[in-house]
């Protein structure tokens, strides 16, 4: 049998040869510019990194924020609020400390303890008794305290001054 030879173009050449050699062409233009790409971007990020290690080392040192001991604020007397579930009168009884790192702040968080208290005492006489008995149900109103307390402190201190709210003794009854 005889092979069948592609018709030459006009050139002399078969077709088959001129798509490869145009293939080819293109994956290597691809190549290049993808190279070309990373070459670049490796040049331009090395470049800021030596622009850093010239900086001296004493200046990055203070920049480092100094952890404060944690400083633990007591809400005195225990909370005491009644929930009436399944048509009888239940309690719950706890007692909160609120976790800071700023003195100050909490100085002047003491100022506005009263208005602090009522709000917990709000948030914890609004909750559903079935829900608090489950661990998920604690964790959640720990969060909402948090969030009650930072909001509070917020808007009378400037900052949001306690990191934690913890819960020293809890009892349903």
């Amino acid at each position: 049998m005889a092979k069948k030879e592609a018709a030459p173009t006009a050139d002399g050449q078969p077709a088959g040869k001129s798509k490869l050699k145009l293939i080819i062409l293109i994956v290597v233009g691809l190549l290049l510019a993808v190279g070309l790409s990373v070459g670049g971007t490796w040049f331009i990020l090395s470049k800021g990194d030596k622009s850093e290690e010239a900086k001296p080392a004493e200046a990055a040192a203070p920049a480092a924020p100094v952890r404060q001991p944690a400083i633990y604020q007591d809400l005195m007397p225990a909370f005491v609020v009644n929930f009436n579930h399944q048509n009888r009168t239940r309690y719950l009884q706890v007692s909160m400390a609120l976790m800071s790192r700023d003195t100050a702040g909490m100085e002047k968080l003491k100022v506005h303890m009263p208005v602090l208290r009522n709000r917990l005492v709000m948030l914890l006489s609004g909750q559903d008794f079935a829900a608090l008995q489950t661990p998920l149900g604690k964790e959640m109103l720990l969060q909402q305290a948090l969030a009650s307390v930072q909001e509070l402190a917020q808007k009378e201190t400037g900052s949001t001054v306690v990191e934690q709210v913890l819960f020293t003794n809890f009892v349903l009854q």
